[in-house]
């Protein structure tokens, strides 16, 4: 799934507009990376838990 597919079955499941669903969608990508970029992490119970981890160059 894609993110513009991904938007279609937002909008589909909740009755929001594809338009409702982008804003919807964007304010949560900029939530979690405003999180994580603070060195936070984000736990969603029954989805699962992001943080950032630094990882050494090859």
């Amino acid at each position: 799934m894609n993110k513009t597919e991904l938007i279609a079955a937002i909008a589909e499941q909740s009755g929001l507009t594809k338009a409702e669903a982008t804003r919807a969608l964007q304010a949560f990508e900029c939530a979690v990376i405003d999180e994580l970029a603070g060195g936070g992490e984000v736990a969603l119970t029954g989805f699962g838990t992001f943080r950032a981890v630094k990882v050494e160059a090859a």
